[in-house]
């Protein structure tokens, strides 16, 4: 689209018609939990609902808090679709009801979450997307951790990386208000109790709620905010075909060229857009005249192109027939409102004869600020590519010449009705068709034949190159100069139209390329397919290689198996591959190498290194192919991905299938074991008649200690094959904490047990066998970890919707740092059963057990005392009515 167009942009239009008939996606966008996303769309939905917009919940995690609580109540909250899985029963949002009920707008609340397995999609994102396609309106929530670009950033300065992530397109395409509130503020809020229960607050405020991790995230939030809003402003502003930049955020472009001190345009480019935070591009533009580059100026290009790229921007190469014309389409269709550009040392007769691009776009780019800088006098020497014009073939000038005498012969016949000077105009006709079909010399050739041939056929004296009347001598002269300008022009065309035609065979290559590719199914061939389609693209040699488990770079295919890596080649694949960054010949790492090695990714892993290099000895790519070439990489990484967890899906089977036969053979040892274990119970309870009580007490202590672990043995099975069937009841956990106390009192001996469960407690739901299993390994755990004479307390508290019995001994505690990992299987570590004779099952089956219930289980260390503190939360689906006086 020409600079100043006001045509709409046909790619946006299709974009919006696109979202005719869709819903529309609304984003509450936060910096962390607890900024109030949740009740901010709430609060919204029911002022949408008093104004008589048909609004429906279709699920909310209030997370227990009041005032979130206090907003569902009075609206019309769908019914969560219950699913079973591995013995227990998730709740997630029925996606049917809510299609069914085809509400204007549904509540859609933790867009990140992952659903339960069996579900018809994995995410939730991909449910709201089906609503959407309905014609349902929606909003949801989500925390800018959560962001897939921006997952590794997070990660990065939080030491939490969340598995649960939106892709950016989804933003792309919503409406986002940003949640806000200062750090300090929402430190209070966490330390009054309105995020976590204080118990997880304080863990919280010294890892990821600290200040200096909030204000980060504050920033990135408000920051991805801006960019989503920018990009909407700009594909509207397309759409309606509005002129001018739009500058509601900066946009960065660096024009680069051939001539040495390019890269320091980059480098200024890059300060450029790290002041202004902003997006940023490098620009080539590729007129004919690159077709002349000499070897040096294409291996400059391409190692700018290349420090551009690891400085971060984003690299175009715009094929254009003159620069300024191709720069300003450019900065048009991107909205830039920055352009960074060199100067060169020009002679005044060189301005004087070629005008200055720098003072052309200055004048020319209203609305872009262009900040100059002047290239070094060595730079501005460096001669200028010329494009020598393609020298014309003998058919070329034969057919030219034929074209002319034809004209001639149509003008002897017609000179009887026509004058002289129409006669002339005829002959502009083989000098257009000569230049637009075999070049400019054949076109400048025609030009000449064709005003002789009208001075010696028509001017008189006629058979003479002499010309006696002066107005001929001017008419003559004009014809020449009206053919030479016609040649220019016919063969700038012809240029522009060979431009478009290698763009469109480019176009035509990558998608080939893919097409070939994408249907294999086999790494061996698909690498093989890929050095082939190289080599035949860009007329180079190539080698792909990849990480072998012996640590070392093994060839997985290669264009030709005559190749020889040499020691120094070898090097630069290696680095290339541990680094993630190009090396080799004609980049800016181990240049001594013959070949250029790109690494193949996806995201930040590295799956492979392609080499190219050329035959000949020359740069393994010239400047023009480099983009073709990173084309070429992103998709062969996209297939070597796709095959990569396609093989992983398959070992994930296997594993299953080993876990499945793990699971059999514990439950047959189990078994197995279990009959003698009850004839030794059986015997040692009729030993009381004849043997010493001291005796009696160890068989049947050891007895029972074997017992809970064949017990435990056959629980872990169950729970590894799914086989868990819950049997849920309505249960008071003052009767439970104390039936579960006198079971484990052989296991406490010797250690006072203080049972601090208010008899008010709300009755939760819960399977009783399971629940009392959990208590008894917890108390065992405790009996066996806490001091002897110690105190162990058993203690239930309900606070902020959530009921949490709690298990706390005095002994040397957890690890810091390490609490969550006591719930392993089979896993030892000091401060659990791991240890001191544990066989690391038993609170691995809390956990197991406590999940299939809908509850969630915590290990910490003890804030008030020594020792550790095992919980059992039950959310407030589980309870079943709340108690009397609620505390504070």
């Amino acid at each position: 689209m020409p600079p100043g167009s006001d045509r709409p942009d046909p790619d946006a239009l299709l974009r919006a018609a696109a979202q005719e008939g869709r819903g529309r996606l609304k984003i509450f966008l936060g910096a962390a939990p607890g900024v109030g996303k949740t009740y901010e769309m709430l609060s919204e939905g029911a002022a949408r609902r008093r104004d008589g917009v048909d609004v429906v919940v279709a699920v909310v995690e209030t997370h227990g808090r009041v005032e979130t609580e206090a907003l569902v109540r009075g609206q019309e909250v769908v019914p969560r679709r219950a699913v079973a899985y591995e013995g227990r029963t998730l709740h997630e949002m029925d996606l049917d009801a809510v299609l069914a009920r085809a509400p204007r707008l549904a509540l859609v609340d933790e867009l990140a979450h992952s659903n339960a397995p069996g579900s018809r999609h994995p995410k939730r994102y991909q449910d709201v997307e089906e609503l959407l396609a309905a014609g349902i309106d929606v909003y949801s929530t989500v925390n800018i951790q959560h962001v897939e670009s921006l997952n590794d950033v997070v990660a990065s300065f939080t030491r939490v990386r969340v598995r649960e992530t939106v892709p950016d397109r989804v933003l792309e395409s919503a409406e986002i208000e940003v949640v806000d509130i200062p750090p300090d503020e929402l430190i209070e809020r966490l330390k009054a109790g309105k995020v976590y229960l204080p118990q997880e607050a304080t863990r919280a405020l010294s890892h990821f709620f600290s200040k200096s991790n909030l204000s980060a995230l504050r920033e990135l939030a408000l920051r991805r905010a801006a960019q989503a809003v920018d990009a909407q402003m700009l594909d509207d502003v397309r759409a309606l075909g509005l002129g001018g930049t739009w500058a509601g955020g900066e946009r960065i472009v660096v024009a680069i060229n051939e001539l040495p001190g390019a890269d320091g345009l980059v480098r200024a480019a890059k300060r450029v857009a790290d002041g202004l935070r902003g997006p940023w591009t490098a620009l080539f533009i590729e007129t004919p005249r690159a077709a002349g580059f000499t070897p040096a100026q294409h291996q400059r290009l391409a190692a700018t192109m290349t420090l551009a790229t690891q400085l971060g921007a984003a690299v175009a190469t715009v094929p254009a027939p003159d620069v300024v014309d191709g720069i300003q389409r450019f900065l048009a269709d991107a909205r830039a409102t920055q352009l960074v550009m060199g100067k060169s040392q020009r002679s005044r007769w060189f301005e004087l004869r070629h005008g200055s691009v720098v003072d052309r776009l200055i004048r020319d780019t209203p609305g872009v600020t262009v900040h100059v800088l002047p290239v070094p006098a060595a730079a501005g020497r460096e001669p200028r590519a010329r494009v020598a014009p393609a020298p014309g073939t003998t058919a070329g000038y034969a057919s030219a010449a034929a074209m002319v005498a034809g004209v001639t012969a149509a003008g002897s016949a017609l000179a009887h009705v026509i004058d002289f000077g129409n006669i002339a105009l005829l002959y502009l006709l083989p000098v257009m068709a000569a230049a637009s079909l075999f070049g400019l010399r054949c076109g400048l050739f025609a030009g000449v034949a064709s005003t002789l041939a009208y001075n010696f056929f028509f001017l008189p004296p006629v058979g003479t190159l002499s010309i006696s009347n002066p107005e001929n001598v001017i008419s003559a002269i004009v014809l020449l100069g009206v053919a030479v300008t016609t040649s220019h022009l016919a063969a700038r065309v012809r240029a522009q139209a060979d431009l478009a035609a290698a763009s469109a065979r480019t176009n035509a290559t990558l998608a080939g390329f893919l097409r070939e590719i994408s249907g294999v199914t086999d790494r061996d061939r698909a690498a093989q397919m890929i050095c082939v389609d190289v080599r035949r693209l860009l007329d180079v040699q190539v080698v792909l290689l990849t990480r072998s488990p012996a640590a070392g770079l093994d060839i997985l295919a290669a264009s030709d198996p005559g190749y020889r890596l040499e020691t120094m080649d070898s090097a630069a694949a290696g680095w290339a591959f541990d680094t993630g960054a190009t090396a080799g010949k004609g980049s800016g790492t181990l240049t001594a190498s013959e070949w250029l090695f790109v690494p193949l990714k996806a995201g930040e892993r590295v799956l492979a290194v392609l080499g190219v290099a050329r035959s000949a000895g020359g740069d393994p790519v010239r400047a023009d192919q480099l983009p073709l070439l990173a084309s070429l990489v992103d998709q062969a990484a996209l297939v070597l991905e796709r095959l990569r967890l396609a093989a992983e899906m398959r070992d994930v089977e296997e594993v299953r299938t080993r876990d499945r036969l793990r699971a059999a053979l514990l439950s047959s040892v189990s078994h197995d074991l279990r009959t003698p274990l009850t004839a030794v119970m059986a015997a040692a309870a009729q030993l009381h008649h004849g043997a010493t009580p001291e005796l009696i007490g160890t068989i049947e202590s050891e007895a029972e200690r074997l017992n809970r672990f064949v017990a435990n043995l056959l629980d872990m099975a169950r729970v590894e094959a799914g086989a868990l069937r819950l049997r849920v009841d309505a249960v008071d956990l003052s009767d439970a904490v104390t039936g579960a106390a006198h079971d484990a009192r052989r296991a406490l001996d010797g250690r006072a047990v203080r049972l601090d469960v208010p008899p008010d407690l709300p009755l939760v739901r819960a399977d009783p066998q399971l629940l009392h299993h959990c208590l008894l390994n917890l108390l065992d755990n405790a009996g066996r970890y806490g001091d002897p004479g110690s105190t162990v307390v058993v203690e239930g508290r309900h606070r902020f919707g959530e009921l949490r019995l709690a298990v706390l001994d005095e002994g040397p505690g957890l690890p810091a740092g390490r609490e969550q990992e006591v719930f392993e299987t089979f896993r030892r570590l000091e401060g659990s059963d791991r240890a001191a004779g544990g066989t690391g099952l038993g609170l691995a089956i809390v956990k197991a057990f406590a999940e299939a219930m809908g509850m969630t289980v915590t290990a910490a260390n003890r804030e008030d005392a020594r020792g550790a503190a095992f919980a059992l939360v039950f959310p407030p689906a589980l309870i079943v009515r709340q108690p009397t006086g609620e505390a504070a």
